[in-house]
């Protein structure tokens, strides 16, 4: 049976918005996996996606500190329908990610990261998919807040598709 996932980061929750668009929530309860690749920035949004989210895997960023290091850890691993997925939220520069990436997750089919708030899909050498949600609260100097969605089905990942987050009226 395939397994829908929601990829996200760098929410910073509330420094750079109040709360997430109602967009990205209803996807997040619509998911049976969300993966967020860090910079929560208040533990009181990792609170609200436990209870909303059929399961998470998540870690933690560069802006997160205290309870919420506590609670994540700086990398997670899991297996869904098949597909090793792993998350972190720094891979370093954009030159050279693909061999870095490579070099130090060989046992993955995909990693997903954040940090930069820039969406990014490439596929490695070795095979490794690297995605990254770019942010659905801080576009930053892109032209779009975003958030992949896909589906982990008989050990691949197929349907990646990148949405850009409707502005609420």
């Amino acid at each position: 049976m395939p397994t829908t996932l929601l990829l996200t980061a760098d929410t910073h929750v509330p420094k750079r918005a109040r709360d997430l668009p109602a967009q990205v929530w209803a996807a997040v309860e619509a998911a049976d996996v969300v993966v967020h690749a860090g910079d929560w920035v208040d533990v009181a949004l990792l609170d609200r996606f436990e209870e909303r989210a059929r399961r998470l895997v998540a870690v933690y960023g560069n802006n997160d500190h205290g309870e919420l290091r506590r609670r994540l850890r700086e990398e997670e691993r899991v297996e869904l329908d098949g597909v090793r997925i792993g998350v972190v939220h720094e891979t370093g520069s954009a030159k050279g990610r693909e061999e870095r990436c490579s070099a130090r997750y060989p046992d993955l089919d995909v990693l997903v990261f954040g940090h930069s708030h820039i969406p990014w899909d490439t596929t490695t050498d070795t095979g490794l998919r690297l995605l990254n949600p770019g942010s659905p609260t801080d576009r930053r100097r892109q032209p779009h807040c975003t958030y992949l969605t896909a589906v982990a089905n008989g050990g691949e990942l197929r349907d990646v598709e990148l949405h850009r987050v409707v502005r609420e009226q």
